[in-house]
């Protein structure tokens, strides 16, 4: 990565079939929070020894989470943890500007940008000393739990390194590049990949990707420059800015006629694609080995993975992080340490498929179904993550994407004019911006 502070957007719970792992960004507002005074009013427990972590499901291991009702290892505290439905970041931003009711330890989605202007509202975990172990992680993962004023508030806990998923018998079929070896030579770059999907929709009658919208965030998840710089300033406008080259590169699959145009909501629809062979790929992350075996078992065998253009990205992955009122910040933290640890990663990995944030945890793994073929899937995703770049996502990235998601999608389904689309997701974006007081 660069030497930007790294922040990355991602991930979210899987609905049982779609796109993206977790779905928990609620609708809470960016606006400020009011900080709290001392202590959560009322307590969310009145057990003096009980520390209260808020996570959603499948965020974390539940035979981890058994181990510590009893007492947290190294402590004399234990922990209950509360399983939070649906809203889940509404419901802590609630909890956070009404002073009451504060969970000790939270886990937060890969939107944890979102917390960036109440970042007081969070504990420094580098003052509690959690570099101790900074080691043992991706250094970009870690450098993502860096707020821009330097501070580091969100301990890291899973990934989502990515890569382009593939149907090796559609591409047989073609007769087209069809070993992951042959494949990733032939689409070193993003203008190779739209060659090579032009190939195929020619040959098999087969779309490269469902939407657009694949190919823009699989750009910008790989682009060391996203929306903004380190300082919030606006690098979108420029001609030549990531975003602007993510939205070309997209526009030019769009017209190159390589997606299916398949509505994501339409999620359905695009499980069929998938399993039927009309969409013979995907450029996901590490999570969606499990969410397409488990959405289109009868492709077994059939699915191999190769490097996607430029280099991987990172879809997903979520943090940990202490409110200030954590009434025992030193315990929390010796929880976080443990459950993450290289050992305890993966386990969850083998108990929730959490793909790990710590290298040394693949020591540990090993990888023995045959739904890729003979190809290794946790061998594939532990190199790709080696080479995540460096990027910084900002507060105010969470606010705009959609409006340049949304045109895109735009042209893809109403063949809406390029250049306009662009123009309206750059308009609204400067609109939204400075209702906000970002932008004059």
């Amino acid at each position: 990565m660069s030497t930007a502070t790294a922040r990355q957007p991602h991930r979210s719970a899987p609905p049982p079939r779609p796109l993206s792992r977790r779905s928990l960004l609620g609708g809470a507002a960016l606006a400020p929070l009011v900080l709290a005074g001392c202590g959560s009013d009322p307590s969310i427990s009145e057990d003096p020894d009980e520390l209260v972590m808020w996570y959603w499901d499948r965020s974390a291991s539940p035979e981890l989470i058994a181990q510590t009702t009893g007492q947290i290892p190294g402590t004399e505290r234990h922990l209950r943890a509360d399983l939070i439905g649906t809203s889940f970041d509404t419901k802590l931003r609630t909890s956070l500007a009404g002073k009451a009711y504060i969970p000790d330890i939270t886990y937060i989605n890969s939107n944890n940008a979102l917390y960036f202007t109440n970042e007081d509202l969070f504990l420094d975990l580098g003052e509690l000393g959690a570099d101790a172990v900074k080691d043992d992680f991706y250094d970009w993962k870690w450098n993502l739990g860096t707020t821009p004023t330097g501070r580091f508030r969100f301990f890291p806990l899973d990934i989502g390194p990515t890569g382009f998923f593939y149907r090796q018998d559609v591409f047989e079929q073609a007769g087209l590049p069809s070993s992951p070896a042959e494949v990733s030579a032939a689409i070193t770059t993003w203008e190779d990949w739209i060659a090579l999907g032009t190939e195929l929709r020619g040959a098999a009658d087969a779309f490269m990707v469902n939407d657009a919208q694949n190919v823009y965030e699989a750009f910008l998840n790989s682009s060391p420059e996203r929306y903004f710089d380190a300082d919030d300033a606006a690098l979108y406008p420029a001609p030549d800015s990531a975003v602007r080259r993510a939205w070309d590169t997209a526009v030019a699959a769009i017209a190159a006629g390589i997606t299916a145009k398949i509505p994501r909501d339409r999620g359905t629809d695009q499980n069929a694609a998938w399993a039927g062979g009309r969409t013979a790929g995907n450029i996901s992350a590490a999570w969606w080995t499990q969410v397409l075996a488990d959405s289109a078992p009868d492709t077994a065998g059939a699915w191999r993975l190769a490097s996607q253009p430029v280099r991987p990205g990172n879809n997903g992955g979520s943090f940990a992080a202490l409110p200030h009122t954590c009434k025992d910040p030193e315990a929390a933290l010796a929880f976080l340490v443990w459950i993450n640890s290289p050992a305890n990663q993966a386990a969850a990995y083998r108990d929730v498929q959490l793909f790990p944030s710590t290298p040394a945890s693949f020591d540990e793994l090993s990888y023995t179904g045959d739904f890729y073929g003979d190809q290794d899937p946790l061998a594939f995703f532990s190199a790709a993550a080696e080479s995540v770049p460096e990027s910084f996502i900002s507060t105010w990235e969470t606010v705009i994407g959609g409006a340049f998601t949304l045109e895109l999608t735009n042209v893809e389904t109403s063949g809406k004019d390029p250049e306009r689309a662009w123009d309206d997701a750059v308009a609204q974006a400067e609109k939204v911006l400075a209702k906000r007081g970002v932008r004059a």
